[in-house]
């Protein structure tokens, strides 16, 4: 009988530490930890009459990507969005759809001319996502690809 006892008394005690420990991290992690929603919803509402021929496709799929990397995280696309957490980020801004819109406007000026000073607009714009979840590493990764329109006087 003693010595069930003092294993009931030894489980609880190591049972109290790990609830301690894991209370701890959670803590910590949720006081510094990163978490991103990088979801981007168009909700533009533009009235433009494509009836008449008062403008022409300048680019058709055009591209752009952005990632980022942490550590201790995890990511996943979730409906029309990405979502991290994690407890580092150790590269990029974490701005995924940002980042991929301006890489995609950087490779049309590159090919096309710069964009300032023109009538220019995103059509037909997709989203994709994709991840690397490793153990004590994440890489979420954003594309986006549109067509552009220019707009004439």
């Amino acid at each position: 009988m003693p010595f069930l006892h003092l294993a009931t008394v030894l489980m609880r005690e190591f049972m109290r530490r790990i609830a301690g420990f894991i209370g701890i991290v959670l803590l910590v992690s949720g006081l510094v930890g990163c978490a991103s929603s990088g979801v981007f919803p168009s909700t533009h509402v533009t009235d433009v009459r494509l009836s008449d021929t008062n403008f022409q496709i300048v680019a058709s799929n055009m591209t752009g990507e952005a990632e980022a990397e942490y550590i201790l995280g995890v990511s996943g696309a979730f409906f029309s969005e990405m979502r991290t957490f994690a407890l580092v980020r150790i590269s990029d801004s974490g701005m995924l759809y940002r980042d991929a819109i301006q890489n995609l406007w950087a490779n049309f000026e590159e090919e096309h001319g710069a964009a300032e000073g023109r009538s220019l607009a995103l059509v037909n714009v997709r989203f994709d996502s994709d991840v690397l979840n490793l153990l004590v590493y994440t890489r979420p990764s954003v594309s986006v690809q549109a067509d552009v329109v220019e707009f004439l006087p």
